[in-house]
């Protein structure tokens, strides 16, 4: 049985949380959590590729368990987020490792693979975007508002991604059986962002997306240049980050393996094995 320890760092004055299993000197793969959730969305992943890697998945800074400073203490950014992934690899001593993208996983992963473009030895991306073409029109719309005017009403549009029921949405849309979803993933994740002040945190983040799409032109350069070996795993019944956001993929890297599963946006929780499977293929090849 696969032994799952569950750490924190302290890296910048801010204690990160980490879930670590593995051989310590074993290929290391970093699993990056997306909204809303945090690396309890890798609880299962975790053990199923620790027989063969050396796995470590943090919780972002504002996220999971840990820490969250208001928004008057710290700058919430993907720069920033970014930064404290790396300084906790740093400190970790993974030097080298594939990535595991998902949702906000994917703007913090680019940004490491650019900071340090000799790092990253694959990408496994499940529903990561790095294209305009996987953003789904409906859902992005009051975020896009909110991009270009911060004010009550636009504000009041993006909230309503922090209620329960959005929540739930995230984790149920797409999902042929919706008796495969456990209701503690969106019960978990909508007690972490209704703990007072991460609103704030939230919002800040949101707002702050935007700057991830200038980045994609630089991310295509590096998928071109370095050959590095890239994996989408996606659902295809995902309405945030849409199939035609995996498929982009083979545009900069032409070897990419692109698999649309039946599945939404949290396609560990209905597709597990399958997934498990596609990523230890691949990696096996790869590493």
């Amino acid at each position: 049985m696969t032994t799952v320890h569950h750490r924190h760092a302290v890296v910048s004055g801010h204690r990160l949380f980490y879930r670590e299993a593995g051989p310590s000197g074993a290929p290391a793969v970093v699993l990056l959590h997306g909204f809303p959730a945090s690396s309890f969305m890798f609880r299962h992943l975790i053990p199923l590729l620790a027989d063969r890697y050396r796995v470590i998945a943090p919780d972002h800074l504002g996220f999971g368990l840990s820490d969250a400073p208001p928004v008057d203490r710290f700058e919430y950014t993907f720069d920033a987020l970014a930064g404290l992934t790396a300084e906790l690899l740093t400190e970790l001593g993974a030097d080298r490792y594939a990535l595991y993208v998902h949702d906000y996983g994917a703007p913090v992963g680019w940004r490491l693979a650019l900071a340090d473009q000799h790092a990253v030895t694959a990408i496994v991306t499940q529903n990561g975007n790095g294209y305009e073409a996987g953003f789904a029109q409906d859902f992005w719309a009051p975020v896009r508002e909110y991009w270009h005017e911060r004010n009550p009403t636009t504000e009041a549009g993006v909230r309503q991604a922090l209620t329960r029921e959005a929540i739930r949405w995230q984790y149920l849309h797409g999902v042929p059986d919706e008796s495969l979803v456990s209701p503690d993933t969106w019960e978990h994740d909508h007690a972490q962002v209704s703990r007072p002040g991460n609103d704030l945190v939230q919002l800040a983040l949101f707002a702050d997306y935007a700057g991830n799409l200038p980045l994609y032109p630089k991310l295509h350069a590096w998928l071109r240049d370095s050959g590095v070996p890239v994996l989408a795993v996606w659902g295809r019944n995902d309405e945030i980050f849409r199939p035609e956001g995996a498929m982009a993929f083979a545009q900069d890297a032409p070897r990419a393996e692109i698999h649309l599963l039946d599945g939404g946006h949290f396609l560990l929780e209905s597709h597990l094995d399958l997934t498990a499977s596609l990523i230890h293929d691949f990696l096996a090849r790869t590493l």
